[in-house]
Protein backbone atom coordinates (compact mmCIF):
# COMPACT_ATOMS: atom_id res chain seq x y z
CA UNK A 1 0.00 0.00 0.00
CA UNK A 2 2.96 2.35 0.95
CA UNK A 3 4.46 1.69 -2.61
CA UNK A 4 1.10 2.49 -4.50
CA UNK A 5 0.51 6.01 -2.15
CA UNK A 6 4.54 6.63 -3.67
CA UNK A 7 4.22 5.70 -7.16
CA UNK A 8 4.15 8.33 -9.84
CA UNK A 9 0.52 7.32 -11.18
CA UNK A 10 -1.31 7.79 -7.40
CA UNK A 11 0.92 11.31 -7.05
CA UNK A 12 -0.15 12.38 -10.34
CA UNK A 13 -3.94 11.19 -9.66
CA UNK A 14 -3.78 12.84 -6.35
CA UNK A 15 -2.19 15.93 -7.17
CA UNK A 16 -5.53 16.33 -9.99
CA UNK A 17 -8.01 15.48 -7.54
CA UNK A 18 -6.57 19.00 -5.58
CA UNK A 19 -6.08 20.65 -8.19
CA UNK A 20 -9.86 19.91 -8.71
CA UNK A 21 -10.87 20.45 -5.32
CA UNK A 22 -9.61 24.00 -5.72
CA UNK A 23 -11.29 24.93 -8.87
CA UNK A 24 -14.40 24.17 -7.31
CA UNK A 25 -13.90 26.16 -3.93
CA UNK A 26 -17.03 27.34 -2.70
CA UNK A 27 -18.73 30.54 -4.29
CA UNK A 28 -17.15 32.95 -2.00
CA UNK A 29 -20.34 35.89 -1.84
CA UNK A 30 -18.87 37.98 -0.01
CA UNK A 31 -15.74 38.75 -2.39
CA UNK A 32 -18.17 38.98 -5.45
CA UNK A 33 -20.51 41.38 -3.49
CA UNK A 34 -17.18 43.52 -2.37
CA UNK A 35 -16.09 43.52 -5.67
CA UNK A 36 -19.14 44.36 -7.30
CA UNK A 37 -19.52 47.08 -5.01
CA UNK A 38 -16.32 48.59 -6.01
CA UNK A 39 -17.38 48.10 -9.66
CA UNK A 40 -20.49 50.72 -8.30
CA UNK A 41 -18.36 52.97 -7.18
CA UNK A 42 -15.88 53.03 -10.24
CA UNK A 43 -18.94 52.90 -12.97
CA UNK A 44 -20.86 55.61 -10.95
CA UNK A 45 -17.76 58.07 -10.81
CA UNK A 46 -16.59 57.54 -14.55
CA UNK A 47 -20.34 58.52 -15.45
CA UNK A 48 -20.25 61.34 -13.89
CA UNK A 49 -18.43 63.36 -17.03
CA UNK A 50 -21.51 62.13 -19.36
CA UNK A 51 -23.76 63.33 -17.22
CA UNK A 52 -22.27 66.55 -17.01
CA UNK A 53 -22.80 66.87 -20.39
CA UNK A 54 -26.20 69.37 -20.78
CA UNK A 55 -23.92 71.59 -18.34
CA UNK A 56 -20.67 71.44 -20.01
CA UNK A 57 -22.52 72.09 -23.37
CA UNK A 58 -23.84 75.33 -21.80
CA UNK A 59 -21.46 76.55 -19.84
CA UNK A 60 -18.14 76.14 -22.43
CA UNK A 61 -20.05 76.08 -25.58
CA UNK A 62 -19.25 72.42 -26.73
CA UNK A 63 -20.78 70.80 -29.99
CA UNK A 64 -21.94 67.69 -30.15
CA UNK A 65 -18.65 66.09 -31.26
CA UNK A 66 -17.02 67.95 -28.52
CA UNK A 67 -18.75 65.78 -26.22
CA UNK A 68 -18.27 63.21 -28.46
CA UNK A 69 -14.23 63.60 -27.79
CA UNK A 70 -14.52 64.03 -24.29
CA UNK A 71 -16.49 60.00 -24.30
CA UNK A 72 -13.50 59.33 -26.73
CA UNK A 73 -10.80 60.72 -24.03
CA UNK A 74 -12.35 58.62 -21.14
CA UNK A 75 -12.95 55.05 -23.35
CA UNK A 76 -10.42 54.95 -25.36
CA UNK A 77 -7.72 54.92 -22.83
CA UNK A 78 -9.58 51.53 -21.78
CA UNK A 79 -9.52 50.53 -25.33
CA UNK A 80 -5.68 49.93 -25.41
CA UNK A 81 -4.69 49.67 -21.62
CA UNK A 82 -7.30 47.13 -20.66
CA UNK A 83 -5.99 43.99 -23.05
CA UNK A 84 -2.50 45.11 -22.46
CA UNK A 85 -3.05 45.05 -18.45
CA UNK A 86 -4.73 42.44 -18.34
CA UNK A 87 -2.11 40.09 -20.24
CA UNK A 88 0.31 41.31 -17.32
CA UNK A 89 -1.96 40.37 -15.09
CA UNK A 90 -2.02 36.57 -16.46
CA UNK A 91 1.68 36.93 -16.76
CA UNK A 92 2.47 38.84 -13.53
CA UNK A 93 0.00 38.87 -10.93
CA UNK A 94 -0.71 41.97 -9.35
CA UNK A 95 -3.21 41.80 -6.40
CA UNK A 96 -2.85 45.28 -5.07
CA UNK A 97 -2.98 46.91 -8.80
CA UNK A 98 -7.33 47.17 -8.01
CA UNK A 99 -6.61 49.34 -5.17
CA UNK A 100 -3.66 51.35 -7.40
CA UNK A 101 -6.88 51.47 -9.81
CA UNK A 102 -9.22 53.29 -7.39
CA UNK A 103 -6.62 55.86 -6.27
CA UNK A 104 -6.30 57.00 -10.45
CA UNK A 105 -9.92 57.18 -10.24
CA UNK A 106 -9.88 59.24 -7.01
CA UNK A 107 -7.44 61.80 -9.02
CA UNK A 108 -9.57 61.81 -12.11
CA UNK A 109 -12.65 62.66 -10.52
CA UNK A 110 -11.29 66.19 -8.42
CA UNK A 111 -9.41 66.65 -11.82
CA UNK A 112 -13.12 66.63 -13.53
CA UNK A 113 -14.07 68.93 -10.64
CA UNK A 114 -11.46 71.45 -10.98
CA UNK A 115 -11.29 71.82 -14.97
CA UNK A 116 -11.98 75.35 -16.16
CA UNK A 117 -11.40 74.84 -19.92
CA UNK A 118 -12.36 72.24 -22.46
CA UNK A 119 -8.63 71.05 -22.70
CA UNK A 120 -8.45 70.12 -18.84
CA UNK A 121 -11.77 67.87 -19.34
CA UNK A 122 -10.09 66.20 -22.03
CA UNK A 123 -7.42 65.18 -19.37
CA UNK A 124 -9.69 64.69 -16.56
CA UNK A 125 -11.36 62.58 -18.90
CA UNK A 126 -8.22 60.23 -20.23
CA UNK A 127 -7.31 59.74 -16.30
CA UNK A 128 -10.65 58.68 -15.23
CA UNK A 129 -10.39 56.15 -18.85
CA UNK A 130 -6.86 54.90 -16.96
CA UNK A 131 -8.45 53.95 -13.50
CA UNK A 132 -11.44 52.16 -15.31
CA UNK A 133 -8.56 50.54 -17.36
CA UNK A 134 -6.65 49.32 -14.54
CA UNK A 135 -9.88 48.36 -12.73
CA UNK A 136 -12.16 46.06 -15.01
CA UNK A 137 -9.27 43.80 -16.58
CA UNK A 138 -8.81 42.29 -12.70
CA UNK A 139 -12.20 42.75 -10.76
CA UNK A 140 -13.44 40.21 -13.46
CA UNK A 141 -10.69 37.85 -12.71
CA UNK A 142 -11.26 38.33 -9.03
CA UNK A 143 -14.50 37.32 -9.74
CA UNK A 144 -14.35 34.28 -11.74
CA UNK A 145 -11.38 33.04 -9.00
CA UNK A 146 -14.25 33.51 -6.76
CA UNK A 147 -17.57 32.31 -8.49
CA UNK A 148 -16.89 28.60 -7.63
CA UNK A 149 -17.31 27.19 -11.10
CA UNK A 150 -20.58 29.59 -11.28
CA UNK A 151 -19.06 32.15 -13.76
CA UNK A 152 -22.14 32.88 -15.33
CA UNK A 153 -23.55 34.26 -11.91
CA UNK A 154 -20.11 35.77 -10.64
CA UNK A 155 -19.94 37.70 -13.84
CA UNK A 156 -23.41 39.01 -13.92
CA UNK A 157 -22.91 40.15 -10.36
CA UNK A 158 -19.29 41.82 -11.10
CA UNK A 159 -21.20 43.49 -14.11
CA UNK A 160 -24.37 44.41 -12.43
CA UNK A 161 -22.24 46.50 -9.56
CA UNK A 162 -21.28 48.67 -12.72
CA UNK A 163 -24.09 48.60 -14.68
CA UNK A 164 -26.06 50.30 -11.48
CA UNK A 165 -23.68 52.65 -10.52
CA UNK A 166 -23.50 54.00 -14.00
CA UNK A 167 -27.63 53.91 -13.41
CA UNK A 168 -27.05 56.17 -10.49
CA UNK A 169 -24.73 58.27 -12.17
CA UNK A 170 -27.67 60.64 -13.88
CA UNK A 171 -29.78 60.93 -10.51
CA UNK A 172 -26.50 61.92 -8.69
CA UNK A 173 -26.04 64.55 -11.18
CA UNK A 174 -29.86 65.43 -11.07
CA UNK A 175 -30.14 65.58 -7.32
CA UNK A 176 -26.35 66.89 -6.49
CA UNK A 177 -24.06 67.92 -9.64
CA UNK A 178 -26.74 69.82 -11.79
CA UNK A 179 -27.97 72.37 -8.73
CA UNK A 180 -24.31 72.46 -7.18
CA UNK A 181 -22.22 72.68 -10.18
CA UNK A 182 -19.21 70.62 -11.56
CA UNK A 183 -17.23 71.38 -8.38
CA UNK A 184 -19.48 69.33 -6.27
CA UNK A 185 -18.04 66.21 -7.99
CA UNK A 186 -15.16 66.32 -6.13
CA UNK A 187 -16.97 64.94 -3.18
CA UNK A 188 -17.07 61.97 -5.02
CA UNK A 189 -13.72 61.49 -4.30
CA UNK A 190 -14.77 60.13 -1.25
CA UNK A 191 -16.37 57.40 -2.27
CA UNK A 192 -13.08 56.25 -4.24
CA UNK A 193 -11.43 56.70 -0.63
CA UNK A 194 -13.85 53.88 0.23
CA UNK A 195 -14.00 51.46 -2.66
CA UNK A 196 -9.31 51.91 -2.21
CA UNK A 197 -10.02 50.48 1.32
CA UNK A 198 -12.81 47.66 -0.19
CA UNK A 199 -9.99 46.48 -2.67
CA UNK A 200 -7.02 46.45 -0.30
CA UNK A 201 -9.40 43.95 1.58
CA UNK A 202 -10.40 42.00 -1.82
CA UNK A 203 -5.76 42.19 -2.56
CA UNK A 204 -5.28 40.25 0.38
CA UNK A 205 -7.87 37.95 -0.65
CA UNK A 206 -6.72 37.48 -3.89
CA UNK A 207 -2.60 36.99 -3.17
CA UNK A 208 -4.24 34.18 -0.55
CA UNK A 209 -6.21 32.53 -3.25
CA UNK A 210 -3.09 32.82 -5.45
CA UNK A 211 -0.79 31.10 -2.79
CA UNK A 212 -3.29 28.03 -2.60
CA UNK A 213 -3.56 27.61 -6.27
CA UNK A 214 0.16 27.08 -6.24
CA UNK A 215 0.60 25.06 -3.76
CA UNK A 216 -1.60 22.89 -4.78
CA UNK A 217 -0.11 22.87 -7.75
CA UNK A 218 -3.18 23.21 -10.17
CA UNK A 219 -2.64 22.63 -13.91
CA UNK A 220 -3.09 24.72 -16.60
CA UNK A 221 -6.27 25.76 -17.97
CA UNK A 222 -7.22 24.35 -21.46
CA UNK A 223 -10.12 25.74 -24.04
CA UNK A 224 -11.92 24.14 -26.37
CA UNK A 225 -10.15 22.37 -29.42
CA UNK A 226 -10.75 25.00 -32.03
CA UNK A 227 -8.30 25.96 -34.61
CA UNK A 228 -7.00 29.05 -35.27
CA UNK A 229 -9.44 30.36 -38.00
CA UNK A 230 -12.09 28.89 -35.58
CA UNK A 231 -10.97 31.20 -32.79
CA UNK A 232 -10.22 34.15 -34.81
CA UNK A 233 -13.72 33.88 -36.24
CA UNK A 234 -15.29 33.79 -33.19
CA UNK A 235 -13.31 36.76 -31.89
CA UNK A 236 -14.02 38.90 -34.63
CA UNK A 237 -17.82 38.26 -34.18
CA UNK A 238 -18.16 38.73 -30.69
CA UNK A 239 -16.30 42.09 -32.04
CA UNK A 240 -18.94 43.17 -33.98
CA UNK A 241 -21.44 41.81 -31.22
CA UNK A 242 -19.90 44.29 -28.84
CA UNK A 243 -20.09 46.91 -31.28
CA UNK A 244 -23.41 46.52 -31.97
CA UNK A 245 -24.42 46.60 -28.12
CA UNK A 246 -21.72 49.19 -27.13
CA UNK A 247 -22.44 52.25 -30.15
CA UNK A 248 -25.75 51.77 -29.39
CA UNK A 249 -25.75 52.09 -25.14
CA UNK A 250 -22.88 54.19 -25.45
CA UNK A 251 -25.20 56.56 -27.64
CA UNK A 252 -27.67 56.67 -25.33
CA UNK A 253 -25.51 57.50 -22.81
CA UNK A 254 -24.51 60.58 -23.80
CA UNK A 255 -27.30 61.79 -26.32
CA UNK A 256 -30.58 60.20 -25.04
CA UNK A 257 -31.53 63.71 -22.72
CA UNK A 258 -30.41 65.23 -25.92
CA UNK A 259 -32.84 63.53 -27.60
CA UNK A 260 -35.60 63.95 -25.41
CA UNK A 261 -35.21 67.61 -25.04
CA UNK A 262 -35.26 67.95 -28.73
CA UNK A 263 -38.16 65.85 -29.44
CA UNK A 264 -40.34 66.37 -26.64
CA UNK A 265 -39.06 69.62 -25.06
CA UNK A 266 -38.06 68.26 -21.68
CA UNK A 267 -36.11 70.14 -19.01
CA UNK A 268 -32.33 68.86 -17.97
CA UNK A 269 -33.99 67.15 -14.97
CA UNK A 270 -36.55 65.05 -16.23
CA UNK A 271 -34.47 63.63 -18.98
CA UNK A 272 -32.09 62.77 -16.69
CA UNK A 273 -34.40 60.92 -14.75
CA UNK A 274 -35.95 58.92 -17.36
CA UNK A 275 -32.11 58.22 -18.55
CA UNK A 276 -31.93 56.87 -14.99
CA UNK A 277 -34.89 54.40 -15.57
CA UNK A 278 -33.05 53.30 -18.57
CA UNK A 279 -30.02 52.42 -17.04
CA UNK A 280 -31.77 50.86 -14.01
CA UNK A 281 -32.96 48.41 -16.83
CA UNK A 282 -29.61 47.86 -18.29
CA UNK A 283 -28.70 46.77 -14.12
CA UNK A 284 -31.64 44.53 -13.66
CA UNK A 285 -31.21 42.71 -17.28
CA UNK A 286 -27.04 42.19 -16.61
CA UNK A 287 -27.77 40.28 -13.11
CA UNK A 288 -30.09 37.76 -15.02
CA UNK A 289 -28.17 37.35 -18.05
CA UNK A 290 -25.55 35.37 -16.33
CA UNK A 291 -26.86 32.57 -14.40
CA UNK A 292 -29.58 32.18 -16.89
CA UNK A 293 -26.69 31.46 -19.44
CA UNK A 294 -24.84 28.90 -16.42
CA UNK A 295 -27.71 27.10 -17.09
CA UNK A 296 -29.21 26.73 -20.63
CA UNK A 297 -26.17 27.55 -22.58
CA UNK A 298 -24.18 31.24 -23.48
CA UNK A 299 -25.09 30.84 -27.04
CA UNK A 300 -28.76 31.77 -26.41
CA UNK A 301 -28.40 33.86 -24.19
CA UNK A 302 -26.72 35.96 -26.90
CA UNK A 303 -28.53 35.08 -29.55
CA UNK A 304 -32.28 35.82 -27.72
CA UNK A 305 -30.41 39.49 -25.52
CA UNK A 306 -29.23 40.89 -29.19
CA UNK A 307 -31.70 39.57 -31.62
CA UNK A 308 -34.55 39.86 -29.30
CA UNK A 309 -34.26 43.90 -28.51
CA UNK A 310 -34.04 44.57 -32.34
CA UNK A 311 -38.19 45.09 -32.77
CA UNK A 312 -38.19 47.47 -29.66
CA UNK A 313 -35.11 49.36 -30.96
CA UNK A 314 -36.54 49.94 -34.26
CA UNK A 315 -39.89 51.33 -33.02
CA UNK A 316 -38.50 53.45 -30.04
CA UNK A 317 -37.61 56.60 -32.05
CA UNK A 318 -40.92 56.71 -33.79
CA UNK A 319 -43.47 56.56 -30.43
CA UNK A 320 -45.12 59.04 -28.32
CA UNK A 321 -43.06 59.75 -24.95
CA UNK A 322 -44.50 57.11 -22.48
CA UNK A 323 -43.47 54.79 -25.57
CA UNK A 324 -40.46 55.61 -25.59
CA UNK A 325 -39.62 55.18 -21.81
CA UNK A 326 -41.32 51.65 -21.69
CA UNK A 327 -39.72 50.81 -24.90
CA UNK A 328 -36.21 51.98 -23.67
CA UNK A 329 -36.67 49.76 -20.44
CA UNK A 330 -37.20 47.01 -22.58
CA UNK A 331 -34.39 47.47 -24.99
CA UNK A 332 -32.58 47.64 -21.67
CA UNK A 333 -33.70 44.68 -19.92
CA UNK A 334 -32.97 42.31 -23.54
CA UNK A 335 -29.78 44.11 -24.72
CA UNK A 336 -28.00 44.24 -21.52
CA UNK A 337 -28.19 40.65 -20.56
CA UNK A 338 -25.92 39.64 -23.20
CA UNK A 339 -22.34 41.27 -21.82
CA UNK A 340 -21.67 39.11 -18.59
CA UNK A 341 -22.79 35.87 -20.78
CA UNK A 342 -20.34 37.30 -24.01
CA UNK A 343 -17.48 37.68 -21.31
CA UNK A 344 -17.61 34.29 -19.94
CA UNK A 345 -18.10 32.91 -23.47
CA UNK A 346 -14.69 34.64 -24.38
CA UNK A 347 -12.77 33.68 -21.30
CA UNK A 348 -14.29 29.66 -22.08
CA UNK A 349 -11.99 30.50 -25.33
CA UNK A 350 -9.10 30.96 -23.73
CA UNK A 351 -9.60 29.56 -20.44
CA UNK A 352 -5.62 29.87 -19.79
CA UNK A 353 -5.27 34.13 -20.36
CA UNK A 354 -8.30 35.14 -18.46
CA UNK A 355 -7.01 38.78 -17.67
CA UNK A 356 -6.38 39.45 -21.50
CA UNK A 357 -9.68 37.95 -22.67
CA UNK A 358 -11.45 39.85 -20.35
CA UNK A 359 -9.33 42.90 -21.04
CA UNK A 360 -9.72 42.37 -24.78
CA UNK A 361 -13.74 42.47 -24.11
CA UNK A 362 -13.95 45.15 -21.87
CA UNK A 363 -11.66 47.36 -23.76
CA UNK A 364 -12.90 46.92 -27.23
CA UNK A 365 -17.05 47.25 -26.13
CA UNK A 366 -15.50 50.73 -24.30
CA UNK A 367 -13.53 51.86 -26.79
CA UNK A 368 -15.83 51.11 -29.86
CA UNK A 369 -18.87 52.62 -27.75
CA UNK A 370 -16.69 55.43 -27.50
CA UNK A 371 -15.46 55.47 -31.05
CA UNK A 372 -19.38 55.34 -31.94
CA UNK A 373 -20.49 57.97 -29.82
CA UNK A 374 -18.10 60.79 -30.84
CA UNK A 375 -18.96 59.82 -34.65
CA UNK A 376 -23.05 59.80 -34.36
CA UNK A 377 -22.16 63.62 -31.94
CA UNK A 378 -20.68 64.76 -35.28
CA UNK A 379 -23.63 63.38 -37.40
CA UNK A 380 -26.12 65.06 -34.95
CA UNK A 381 -24.56 68.42 -35.02
CA UNK A 382 -25.55 68.15 -39.02
CA UNK A 383 -28.67 66.44 -39.20
CA UNK A 384 -30.04 66.60 -35.60
CA UNK A 385 -30.07 63.85 -33.15
CA UNK A 386 -33.56 62.90 -33.61
CA UNK A 387 -32.30 61.46 -37.19
CA UNK A 388 -29.26 59.77 -35.50
CA UNK A 389 -31.53 58.23 -33.12
CA UNK A 390 -33.76 56.73 -36.33
CA UNK A 391 -30.33 54.97 -37.31
CA UNK A 392 -29.45 53.59 -34.83
CA UNK A 393 -31.31 50.46 -34.09
CA UNK A 394 -29.95 49.02 -37.46
CA UNK A 395 -26.48 48.47 -35.67
CA UNK A 396 -28.31 45.82 -34.05
CA UNK A 397 -28.57 43.73 -36.80
CA UNK A 398 -25.17 42.85 -36.46
CA UNK A 399 -26.55 40.36 -33.64
CA UNK A 400 -27.76 37.85 -36.73
CA UNK A 401 -23.73 36.84 -36.60
CA UNK A 402 -24.05 34.57 -33.45
CA UNK A 403 -25.02 31.87 -36.15
CA UNK A 404 -21.29 31.89 -37.03
CA UNK A 405 -20.24 32.07 -33.05
CA UNK A 406 -18.87 27.92 -32.39
CA UNK A 407 -21.06 26.20 -29.95
CA UNK A 408 -18.31 25.20 -26.63
CA UNK A 409 -20.79 24.17 -24.22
Amino acid sequence: MGQIATSPIYLQIETAMTAHRSLLMPTSYSVILAVSGTHLINDLIQFLLPALYPVLKTEYALSYFQLGLLTLAQQITACFLQPIMGLYGDLRPKPYMLAVSMAVVAVGVVMLALASSFALLLAAAAVLGIGSALFHPEASRVCRMASGGRFGFAQSSFQVGGNTGTALGPLAAALFVLPLGQVSTVWFGLLAVIGFVILIRIAGWFANHQRMLKSAGTPRAEGPQLSRQRLILAFAVIGALLLSKFVYIETFKSYYTFFLIERFGMEIRQAQTILFVFLGALAVGTFFGGPIGDRIGRRRVIWVSIVGALPFALLLPHVNLWGVIILSILVGLILSSAFSVIVVYAQELMPQKVGMVSGFVFGFAFGIGALGAAALGGIADLVGMQQVFNALSLLLFLGFLTALLPDIE
